[in-house]
């Protein structure tokens, strides 16, 4: 098989209906409220452990929910939040289960981190740097051996792109042919390193050219140009082609987790990426200018999401926590024939 050699040219941004354009603006709002309201419960001590906020990268899975269609899979690593409401997962399902409560989606037990919906093919969540890679190109060869004609978008970030077993899960993507989007989701810190001082390569989608992987990098701060990008990246996955690489740059406005106070970098950094290149913004300002809706229209907006926030949080503290049981549910074990030990 002859190598593909890997471009940068982007697609043309896709024409979208002012319908269209609310729903983009309305689902990356009630991501960032969502994660807001996560962030205030985490101080007040009801949620636990670890928890990685997507404040300011709402705009990579609402474009790529865009592209997507029914049956298509999505794996991610921990700032998962994001991703589980792009993909149509009930917020009050996914905050009772940051909170630990019977009524999440894991019943409790996977938390902030570990949550899966298989309604909604969202297959994680995984603590483990770069682990959801290869297990991501293990759903696109499910896929590809049903024939069924689905992708699997597969998500990491900056950090664990330097990781080993994200080369061999490209290897062996590109020798099967799968139907696999690698989306390389470049907030630019991993953890509290800079790209700037954790690589030497020029970009990260570029090194898919190693494995004859086609790629290209996008503007994460637009949702209109990462749905044209994964519209392409669909397509050619659809068209048997193999997989695709798309880095997504992007920017997280907290710190790696609620216990990184992110000193890394300057407010003055961060300022000027809310001010000037907020993607949510970016798409209030389109459907004000073009006519599209009025202040009042968003105002709406705002406290119908705010409202669902709310109820998401409510429902979570009312929500019981898991009964003892449900420490021995979940768990394979082969049964014993009767008389004899295990």
């Amino acid at each position: 098989m002859a190598a593909r050699k890997a471009t940068a040219k982007a697609p043309a941004k896709p024409n979208v209906s002012a319908d269209e354009l609310k729903e983009y603006y309305r689902d990356m709002l009630l991501i960032r409220r969502f994660e807001e309201k996560a962030g205030q419960l985490y101080g007040m001590g009801l949620i636990g452990g670890f928890c990685h906020l997507y404040i300011g990268q709402e705009a990579v899975v609402v474009g790529l929910e865009a592209a997507a269609e029914e049956g298509d899979k999505r794996i991610t690593s921990y700032r998962d939040h994001g991703h589980m409401l792009a993909c149509g997962m009930d917020p009050k399902g996914v905050m009772a289960e940051l909170t630990g409560r019977e009524g999440g989606y894991s019943k409790g037990k996977g938390g902030s981190m570990h949550m899966f919906s298989k309604e909604k093919h969202f297959y994680g969540g995984h603590g483990i740097v770069a682990a959801q890679v290869p297990i991501g190109a293990g759903l696109a060869f499910s896929d590809k051996y049903k024939g069924n004609d689905r992708v699997t978008f597969t998500y990491f970030g900056d950090g664990a792109a330097n990781q080993g077993q994200v080369y061999e899960a490209y290897n062996m993507a590109e020798i099967w042919g799968l139907p696999c989007i690698f989306v390389i989701e470049n907030n630019q810190y991993a953890m509290g390193t800079s790209t700037a001082r954790s690589t030497h390569s020029p970009s990260y989608w570029e090194r898919g050219a190693a494995y004859g992987i086609e790629g290209e990098e996008v503007d994460g701060m637009d949702v209109l140009a990462v749905k044209a990008a994964g519209e392409k990246a669909v397509a050619h996955c659809r068209a048997g082609k193999g997989p695709y690489i798309l880095e997504i740059k992007t920017y997280r406005y907290r710190g790696h987790s609620m216990s990184d106070p992110a000193k890394y970098r300057t407010r003055e950094e961060v300022q000027e990426m809310r001010e000037k290149r907020d993607a949510i913004e970016h798409v209030r300002q389109m459907l004000l200018t073009g006519g599209h809706a009025s202040e009042e229209d968003l105002k709406a907006i705002d406290k119908e999401i705010k409202e669902i926030v709310n109820e998401s949080a409510e429902f979570a503290k009312e929500s019981p926590e898991p009964a003892l049981e449900e420490l021995w549910t979940d768990i394979y074990a082969e049964e014993a024939p009767q008389g004899e030990a295990v």
